[in-house]
């Protein structure tokens, strides 16, 4: 499927997801692959999100087995490593639509959050390195929030900050790449955001 536009793409995860909202999936990920998955790849959408348990990828968006390339960290922070596999999907399948994907109750995220408003915390230097990816997006969110002095509503600072996150984290893929800057100014990438609630199962998609 990755002779789709990217638009065409960004339809079909929507409905899958609504799909899968409404307990319709048409898909069974977890099938044992066909003879022809096994020699080659063609997914249809790069997924850049978090390693949380309660995000199965595939499953929130109906797809199968082969229908999307899925890198997940912590975080759904971008490294190096994470730049380096959506260009290499972009470049080695066509693959032309890129979504950050992003969730409520992000561990993560609230780790970051938890470090601001407690700078004594200890984390291992490893996961020190995902909180301090995180840190740009939500330190000036947490700063005008304790500018007034009133009492910090952590809920609504995690939520605004999940968000700001991925925004982060779909900006740094499209310039923190020349070979995706370019796709991108060319009409060959979409790179965007979007938030899957895990309460209800729906994902918000935006820019």
């Amino acid at each position: 499927m990755a002779n789709l536009d990217a638009k065409q793409v960004l339809e079909m995860l929507k409905a899958g997801n609504e799909r899968y909202i409404a307990s319709l999936s048409s898909t069974k990920p977890l099938m044992i692959p066909p003879p022809t998955l096994v020699r080659e790849q063609k997914p249809s959408a790069i997924i850049l999100g978090c390693s949380d348990a309660r995000v199965p990828v595939e499953l929130i968006f109906d797809q199968g087995l082969g229908d999307l390339f899925v890198i997940r960290v912590a975080g759904n922070v971008v490294a190096p490593s994470q730049i380096g596999s959506v260009e290499f999907a972009a470049e080695k399948f066509g693959t032309r639509l890129v979504v950050v994907l992003g969730h409520s109750h992000c561990g993560a995220v609230t780790a970051c959050i938890e470090a601001l408003v407690n700078p004594d915390a200890y984390y291992s230097p490893n996961l020190q390195s995902i909180v301090d990816r995180i840190r740009p997006s939500v330190l000036n969110l947490h700063e005008i929030t304790t500018a007034a002095g009133d009492d910090v509503d952590m809920d609504e600072l995690i939520d605004r900050s999940i968000r700001a996150n991925v925004s982060m984290s779909v900006s740094q893929l499209k310039h923190g790449s020349r070979i995706l800057e370019d796709m991108v100014k060319s009409g060959d990438l979409l790179i965007i955001g979007a938030e899957y609630d895990v309460a209800t199962g729906k994902v918000d998609f935006f820019d």
